[in-house]
């Protein structure tokens, strides 16, 4: 039994360092994700939690893997693993059943599984949890913990270092459709073999005789006895999702409501796009560089847009408050997010190959990005 208390206890501790190491390095991911969770189930006054719990969060389950998984203070962290179970094993289970959100989050967007899986999941882990727990006496190195504390305080260490430079700059792993490299036309596109969605069709007819409708299905459907049977109703039911582009949501629309995306994706020059879901929210210590960049790239024919989910009337405040010299268009906000994790964020593209991105801390001057993508 010691041996099975040790491999749960080291699947265990690496599954939480995974998952609040994904986290950890996206904060913003994780405030969105709880930003959803909280609108599915009416909290809207825990809006402002949002970004404090993701990262609380991806810590706590950090902390508790690695004290798992260099057997670390078990007679208080196997306690807190079980815990973190107790509570998260039966709101997986409300998840999988209502379905308030497609995807968990629990690996952030390093590795998306069902609800269902995720629940299944956690039955796993609280068995892990268990084992770990009634064995915990028996899990003592030999050696002491010392080694342990070392190696747990290195990781620790090193993880504070990645999560504070993703927060002040990108996620050092971009696990998104929209990283660097990426051809966007291309990711948008569905193969002809591709499966499409599968539904389960379900018609009701009224008996003539009786006066009752009944159900049926597209095997038995009485679609033919017009003498006994009218038709009154149909109801379809996705059984099956089809596949899915990794891009499936993104458009460049103009004020006038048209899609001018394929003007933007095929442009044979650079082409730099500033995204800034929320204008009243955008970072503004880095507009003149802005400014001067999209003036320079003016002046190259170099196409240089905003994209924002902000009204046209909170637009033109912002154009009149910074003097923005470039054009803005409409996109749906998740969108924005999920493109970058700043507001304001910046792209480059050509062809419609994401070439770079920066964080506004981060945003060039002209000479850097010459610099960096010289001919």
């Amino acid at each position: 039994m010691k041996i099975v208390a040790h491999i749960s206890r080291i699947l265990f501790g690496i599954t939480f360092i995974f998952s609040g190491f994904v986290k950890g390095i996206d904060p913003w991911g994780s405030a969105y994700k709880f930003t959803d969770y909280f609108n599915a189930m009416g909290l809207d006054w825990l809006l402002w939690a949002a970004f404090p719990l993701g990262v609380f969060l991806a810590f706590a389950e950090f902390a508790i893997g690695v004290a798992f998984l260099f057997n670390l203070w078990m007679k208080l962290f196997s306690w807190l693993g079980l815990l973190f179970m107790g509570f998260f094993l039966p709101l997986t289970l409300w998840v999988a059943i209502k379905n308030p959100v497609t995807d968990c989050g629990c690996f952030g967007d390093a590795l998306v599984i069902s609800n269902w899986a995720t629940f299944n999941k956690n039955l796993v882990f609280t068995l892990f949890a268990l084992i770990v727990l009634f064995n915990r006496k028996k899990l003592k190195w030999k050696q002491g913990e010392k080694p342990g504390i070392i190696l747990g305080f290195i990781v620790t260490v090193a993880y504070f270092i990645m999560v504070i430079h993703s927060y002040n700059h990108l996620p050092i792993f971009d696990f998104r459709p929209y990283k660097i490299g990426v051809n966007i036309p291309e990711a948008m596109q569905i193969p002809e073999d591709a499966p499409g969605d599968v539904y389960e069709n379900i018609f009701y007819y009224k008996n003539k005789n009786t006066g009752k409708t009944e159900k049926f299905t597209e095997e038995n459907y009485p679609w033919q006895d017009t003498v006994n049977w009218v038709y009154e109703d149909m109801e379809s039911k996705l059984i099956q999702e089809g596949y899915q582009p990794p891009i499936h949501d993104f458009t460049i629309t103009t004020e006038e409501g048209d899609d001018v995306i394929d003007f933007f994706m095929y442009d044979e020059n650079y082409v730099f796009i500033l995204v800034a879901y929320d204008l009243e929210k955008s970072n503004r210590k880095s507009q003149d560089k802005i400014n001067r960049l999209a003036t320079w790239a003016s002046g190259k024919e170099i196409s240089f847009i905003c994209l924002t989910s902000s009204l046209q009337e909170e637009i033109n405040v912002f154009i009149e408050e910074t003097g923005a010299p470039y054009e803005f268009f409409s996109c749906d906000e998740v969108t924005l997010k999920t493109i970058i994790r700043s507001n304001p964020g910046l792209l480059v593209l050509e062809e419609g190959t994401i070439l770079g991105k920066w964080h506004f801390n981060d945003i060039p001057t002209v000479e850097e990005f010459l610099d960096e993508f010289k001919d």
